[in-house]
């Protein structure tokens, strides 16, 4: 394993001794709302790499049978410009699934634990765009961590991601954390801002990156709305596929 990974694992670690509030937006959480709730939500990715831009436009549409389990299918739409070809249509679809099997609940604050899987579909064209468009299967598999008080929040995630026809396998890590501009209030009524981060390692391209996205999300009862910035903070990945920037933009409604 690569020393830049090992160095980024510790510092996941270090982040958890860190503040946040409320659910990250590049990564993931374990808090779970109400059984029989829905969400209907998008996160568009505008993503800019040495080879063109990708703009990715998912429709989401998450539910929960109970209130520890989750499942939820993701239908995006793909536009993208690079210097081979430039093309729209349907993205590779995922069928998520997450299960949340240790609760410790405490006053004012919880600690909870999620297994979770991503089954990616191969259903977009093949320009091997990680985690967009490969045209191959993948299965992902992984644990999500969350620790919430009524002050802060943080969450954390360690996976693997295997494509067992391409060469695309992944061992990823991700840690956000934030901090509240708004006090606690009734209705619900956040200003948050977001510090996350996201290690990737292709184990079978040898390729390293680890991302930092700075974001801010306003809620506003049972919607939100997120803006984030991507940038590397390594990106060794051979020349002509390094990552320079993404934007995201998206917003979540729960029903």
């Amino acid at each position: 394993m690569k020393t830049y990974f090992l160095v980024a694992a510790i510092s996941i670690l270090t982040i958890q001794q860190l503040t946040a509030q409320g659910p990250p937006i590049t990564a993931d959480k374990p808090i779970m709302l109400g059984g029989g709730s829905f969400t209907v939500k998008t996160l568009v990715e505008n993503r800019f790499t040495e080879r063109g831009r990708f703009s990715y436009i998912p429709v989401m549409l998450h539910y929960l049978p109970s209130a520890n389990s989750l499942v939820a299918v993701h239908l995006p739409y793909i536009n993208y410009d690079t210097f081979l070809e430039d093309d729209a249509g349907l993205a590779d679809i995922k069928i998520l699934g997450k299960y949340q099997f240790f609760r410790k609940d405490a006053t004012g604050k919880t600690f909870r634990v999620v297994a979770k899987t991503v089954q990616t579909l191969p259903t977009g064209k093949e320009i091997d765009a990680v985690d967009i468009s490969t045209g191959k299967y993948a299965g992902y598999y992984g644990i999500v961590t969350g620790y919430e008080t009524l002050k802060y929040g943080i969450s954390t995630e360690v996976g693997y991601n295997w494509m067992p026809d391409g060469t695309l396998d992944e061992l990823r890590m991700k840690a956000g954390f934030g901090l509240p501009l708004l006090k606690p209030q009734y209705p619900n009524k956040q200003l948050n801002l977001y510090f996350e981060y996201t290690n990737s390692w292709i184990t079978e391209r040898d390729w390293y990156q680890l991302l930092y996205a700075q974001g801010i999300q306003y809620a506003r009862k049972n919607i939100t709305f997120d803006f984030a910035v991507q940038l590397p903070l390594v990106n060794d990945v051979d020349q002509g596929r390094k990552f320079r920037y993404s934007l995201f933009m998206g917003t979540r409604y729960t029903f």
